[in-house]
């Protein structure tokens, strides 16, 4: 580790090489934050996935009207499908289905 003189520092969190601006410390915020939680005794520091809207999201075919969950191409006629929305299976009849359908509202996620 050298002095604040604009070499580079070793980061306290993850042990890399960074160049501080100023009187940074660290490399990043998460490393930051990693080591405040880690002197403050933190015992358990969630980890967090990057999410993903595919799972959730309804399409539907243009060509055929099959519907699908999270799958971007039909799988009967092999062509690209359209988002519908935010969705899942349907209750009732466990066909895919979007909320906006079920509620007449566009909903924002």
């Amino acid at each position: 580790m050298t002095d604040l003189d604009g070499e580079a520092l070793t980061c306290p969190g993850c042990q890399h090489l960074f160049s501080p601006v100023g009187r940074q410390k660290h490399c990043c915020e998460a490393c930051r934050v990693a080591v405040y939680r880690r002197s403050r005794g933190a015992t358990h520091v969630p980890d967090i996935a990057p999410r993903s809207r595919q799972p959730i999201a309804v399409y539907a075919c243009d060509r055929c009207g099959a519907r699908a969950i999270g799958e971007r191409r039909c799988e009967e006629c092999r062509s690209a499908m359209r988002r519908v929305g935010l969705g899942g299976c349907c209750p009732c009849c466990d066909e895919p289905i979007a909320v906006d359908e079920l509620l007449g509202q566009e909903v924002i996620a």
